[in-house]
């Protein structure tokens, strides 16, 4: 039975708290950790292949998704991966001072990705079984916000408090302490949700074995592919973010780099400032902006625009390596428009891979296995941006960004639309053709 009002109340009291449970622990590893290890002496290609690495989990996590429903409950798996994420942090903050603190912190994050990847599956999980289509579509803005939130947070606020912290404590027991907050937090939102999350209801398919979750995940797989237009999609979902996954992992390194190696020379808490405050809310904005410029024109004839959106503010970057401004005014301005125009494309993708890629009858499964493949274009795109990165010198490389950028502009006029733009009607199931 669909759910509005759970015996905890309103979906208020825990659809934030746990969306910004889910975005904490990505951005911490996705981002934060960059800057991180860059202060404590890691090189740029390093920390950018290792980073990127690190976070395959959530570009693998439709692999062990069908075998959640065979145990428990989804409310189950969202607490215990929190409190497991929490628990990692602390160990993470405990292995900065020790000789090896790279390998073990490495380790350590890959089993919060893991852990996180796992959280999110159990969580949409949770939000899908318990909230009506009604309902979902009341709080799906309160899901994005909350995980941005979570992005304003870690990649403004904390990076913000390590880089002033630094100066009195020290980088390590800066980042020690940012670490053991996270770990906190983690924590924190693991007891509040053991009483005030649902519980996911039961499963629409019974699985009683591994065998039986091991012939429903090849019959999701089996059928994703057989999908019409699938390859198409594919190459589609893996080239809109090109630029992006090249980009991401080397912004905060230009930012932060001295002038005379091709960098700006930012302090930390300056970088901090502009990317995950000032940068974060450009983005919701852009975000929420997007959603209603898509619903007047529909995604079909506004997908080009979306893709340039996200794309095309990169090669703002490219001026500041050629041109190297020092004014803090003009370069924040230029991260918060490429932070707008990220916001506001990103949302086609998204929306691109739930009205053409998902509908089907394993809607949910196959929204993953399209997020994932998302995921790992964006993680091998960074993987080796680094080395690039070291190789060529930042401007070269952001003209290699933009070259990048080219394969999605183009395909975005070309790519075909299976299904029109039009809402979906309350419990309408789209078949395959």
């Amino acid at each position: 039975m669909k759910y509005s009002i759970s015996k905890a109340g309103s979906p208020l009291f825990w659809v934030p708290t746990v969306y910004f449970g889910m975005g904490l622990p990505f951005v911490m590893v996705q981002l934060v950790s960059v800057i991180m290890f860059s202060e404590m002496g890691i090189s740029d290609a390093t920390v950018a292949f290792w980073t990127s690495l690190v976070i395959l989990p959530w570009s693998l996590k439709p692999l062990w998704s069908p075998f959640l429903e065979m145990f428990k409950t989804k409310k189950y798996f969202v607490v215990g991966t929190q409190l497991i994420t929490g628990l990692c942090f602390a160990l993470v903050a405990l292995s900065l001072p020790l000789p090896d603190f790279f390998t073990y912190t490495i380790a350590l994050m890959g089993m919060i990705a893991f852990s996180g990847a796992t959280h999110d599956i159990a969580t949409d999980g949770v939000y899908m079984t318990e909230l009506d289509t009604k309902t979902q579509a009341k709080y799906i803005g309160w899901q994005g916000a909350f995980f941005n939130i979570a992005k304003v947070v870690a990649n403004g606020g904390l990076v913000f408090l390590a880089g002033t912290l630094k100066n009195t404590m020290g980088v390590v027991n800066a980042w020690m302490l940012i670490m053991g907050v996270v770990a906190a937090i983690m924590i924190l939102l693991s007891l509040w949700h053991s009483r005030m999350l649902p519980s996911g209801g039961v499963s629409a398919t019974k699985i009683n074995s591994v065998r039986e979750g091991w012939n429903s995940f090849k019959n999701v797989f089996v059928t994703f592919f057989q999908k019409k237009n699938i390859v198409y999609y594919i190459i589609f979902i893996i080239l809109y973010r090109l630029g992006e996954g090249l980009a991401i992992k080397i912004l905060p390194l230009f930012l932060k780099a001295p002038v005379e190696n091709g960098g700006l020379g930012l302090e930390v808490s300056r970088i901090g400032l502009i990317n995950g405050t000032f940068g974060t809310v450009a983005f919701i904005l852009g975000s929420i902006l997007a959603g209603y410029y898509i619903s007047r024109k529909g995604l079909q004839k506004t997908l080009f625009i979306l893709c340039c959106a996200i794309n095309l503010p990169f090669l703002i970057y490219l001026l500041l390596a050629i041109f190297q401004p020092s004014n803090i005014f003009l370069i924040g301005s230029a991260v918060i428009c490429e932070y707008f125009g990220y916001g506001f494309g990103f949302v086609g993708l998204t929306l691109f891979m739930m009205q053409q890629v998902a509908p089907g009858a394993h809607k949910m499964a196959h929204y993953a296995f399209a997020s994932g493949v998302m995921n790992l274009g964006y993680m091998c795109a960074g993987m080796v941006s680094g080395i690039l990165s070291d190789w060529l010198g930042y401007k070269q490389f952001f003209v290699i960004v933009a070259v990048a950028m080219v394969p999605a502009l183009v395909i975005s006029r070309i790519i075909p639309f299976k299904y029109p733009d039009r809402k979906e009607s309350e419990g309408e199931i789209l078949t395959e053709e």
